[in-house]
Order: C-alpha cells, then structure tokens, then sequence
C-alpha cells in the first residue's frame, strides 16, 4: 500500500490532511488504496493524494461521483500532482476488488 500519514489519528486532522503517496502507480491501484483508505477514516476527513498517473485528474472526480465522497480538486504546488478528496459520511459502497464497481450490482 502507498504511503499514508498525518500527525494525529486516522479520521483527525490537527496537522493537516492524511497524505496517501501514490507515486506513480496507476490510478486503478490508487483507487483500490483510496476506498482502503476511506474506509478506516472519520467523514470530514480530508486525503491528499499524490498521484503521477495522468488518468487521476479523470479517475478520481468520477469515483468521487460514484461513491458520494466529495472531489475537492487539485492541491496547489510543485512537482506530482496532488489532489483532495474529503470522507463522506453518506458515501456509497463500492466493491473492495474494484472500487469503481457499485457493491449494489
């Protein structure tokens, strides 16, 4: 898994957002680590995801449209693009293997 921090508690944010480091996997990995990831955090809480795939400006806004977690946009800054995505406490299931797949059908 990609690496993930923050100064305090899955879920709090005393120093910020929690950084999921993807560097340059491919957004269908990153997708998998993010839903890991969504699931062990407090809605409110805000990822950064670090992410070189060039489908990640594509890939991440629409599983935020499918899972109800809300697409914050690009993270100003230099470097690997880096993009916000806050928990949503209403978010919708996904299937853990393929998290762009509804757990519904």
């Amino acid at each position: 898994m990609g690496d993930e921090r923050n100064d305090g508690l899955p879920g709090e944010s005393p120093g910020g957002p929690v950084v999921l480091d993807g560097g340059e996997r491919r957004c269908v990995q990153l997708l998998i680590e993010l839903r890991r990831l969504a699931d062990r955090l407090a809605p409110g809480s805000v990822v950064h995801l670090i992410a070189g795939d060039p489908a990640a400006p594509i890939d991440l806004p629409a599983w935020c449209h499918l899972t109800g977690h809300d697409y914050l946009g690009p993270v100003p800054g230099g470097g690997t693009p880096v993009y916000a995505v806050r928990i949503s406490a209403t978010a919708r299931p996904t299937r853990r293997d393929s998290p762009w797949r509804s757990a519904a059908g």
